[in-house]
C-alpha cells in the first residue's frame, strides 16, 4: 500500500513500522562505526603521518604521505615477510581444506559415536589461542618436546623445530593447521548435509563408486560453501598473530616472520615505535583482504547470473 503523500510538497513522516526499523538498525550502525571504520581510518591516519610517542599522545604529527609505505617497501624485511605470509596463508589453507573435507565426508557416513567423535575435532578450535600455542610449544621443543622424543624413537635425528631457521615456519604451519581444520569440518559437513541423498543412491545405481561419487557430486555442490570456507579461512590466516608470536615470535633470524607480527614488531617492538610504518604494514593486510574479499563477490554474482 502506497503511503500518501504530504499535503504542499512536504515529506511524509516516517511511520512507526520505519521507526522500528530505524531502532533495529541503529546498535549494528553504531557497531560497525565504533569497531570497524574508525579503527580503519585511524590505521590510515597513522600510515600517512610520521608518528612518534610525543606526537601520538599530543596528536600533532606531521602529515608525510605514502613515505612510511616507501619505507616498508626499502626494508629488507619485506621480502622475506611477504614470501612467509604467502606461503604460511598458501599451505595452511591447502592443508586445512583438505582434511577438513576428507574429515567431513567421513562423519557424513553417520557411524556409531560419530557425532562424539565429531565434537572432540572441535576441541582445537574451541582452546584459547594461547593455550593450544604454548602446548605446541611444549611438544616441539628440542630436548624435551614430544615429537622430537618420537622421532628418536623410531631413529630418526632431533629436530629444532623453533630455533632452527629451517624449520621454524614450518613448525608454526603445523601449529594453525591444526587449530584450522575443526573450522573447516564444521562448514564443510553443514553443506553435505544439504546435498539431496537421492542423488548418491542414483549414482550408484548407475554403478559409480565411492571416488566417482565424490568428485561428480559431493565437490561440485560443495563449491559454494567451500568459496566460502576458502575465504574465511584466508582472512583468518592473514591475520594470524598469536601463534607465531607465542611459539617463536617471528624469529629465529626473521625466519618466521609474516606482516602481521612484522607489524607488531615495528609498532611495538622497540624502544622507539615506527607507528608509520607499522600502521602501513598491517594496511597492506587489510588491502589483501578486500581484494580477496571482492574477487568472492564477482565471482558468486557471475555463478548467480549463470
Amino acid at each position: 500500500m502506497k503511503q500518501p503523500r504530504a499535503r504542499g510538497g512536504e515529506r511524509p513522516r516516517p511511520t512507526s513500522t520505519q521507526w522500528a526499523a530505524w531502532a533495529f538498525l541503529a546498535p549494528v550502525t553504531v557497531y560497525l562505526a565504533l569497531f570497524y571504520a574508525y579503527p580503519l581510518y585511524r590505521n590510515l591516519d597513522l600510515s600517512l603521518r610520521d608518528y612518534t610517542v610525543r606526537s601520538f599522545v599530543q596528536g600533532d604529527a606531521p602529515f608525510t604521505g605514502l613515505a612510511n609505505y616507501r619505507t616498508v617497501f626499502d626494508n629488507p624485511t619485506f621480502t622475506p615477510a611477504l614470501l612467509h605470509t604467502v606461503l604460511f596463508t598458501a599451505v595452511c589453507l591447502v592443508f586445512q581444506y583438505a582434511i577438513g573435507l576428507a574429515l567431513a565426508v567421513f562423519f557424513h557416513q553417520n557411524f556409531p559415536l560419530s557425532a562424539t567423535l565429531r565434537a572432540l575435532f572441535l576441541v582445537p578450535w574451541l582452546l584459547p589461542l594461547i593455550v593450544s600455542a604454548s602446548t605446541w610449544s611444549w611438544m616441539l621443543n628440542s630436548d624435551s618436546g614430544i615429537v622430537n622424543a618420537a622421532l628418536h624413537a623410531v631413529g630418526i635425528a632431533p629436530v629444532n623445530w623453533l630455533t632452527s631457521p629451517s624449520w621454524s615456519l614450518t613448525a608454526v604451519i603445523i601449529a594453525n593447521i591444526w587449530i584450522g581444520v575443526p573450522f573447516n569440518l564444521v562448514v564443510l559437513h553443514s553443506g553435505l548435509q544439504s546435498i539431496p541423498a537421492g542423488l548418491y543412491e542414483a549414482a550408484a545405481l548407475d554403478g559409480a563408486g565411492a571416488w566417482r561419487r565424490f568428485w561428480s557430486i559431493t565437490f561440485p555442490l560443495l563449491r559454494p560453501v567451500s568459496a566460502i570456507t576458502l575465504l574465511l579461512g584466508l582472512v583468518y590466516t592473514l591475520k594470524v598473530f598469536d601463534i607465531i608470536w607465542i611459539m617463536t615470535k617471528g624469529g629465529p633470524a626473521d625466519s618466521s616472520t609474516t606482516f602481521a607480527t612484522w607489524s607488531y614488531q615495528l609498532s611495538f617492538g622497540n624502544l622507539l615505535p615506527a607507528f608509520g610504518p607499522g600502521a602501513a604494514v598491517g594496511n597492506l593486510l587489510v588491502v589483501a583482504a578486500l581484494a580477496f574479499g571482492l574477487v568472492y563477490v564477482r565471482v558468486q554474482r557471475k555463478q548467480a547470473l549463470s
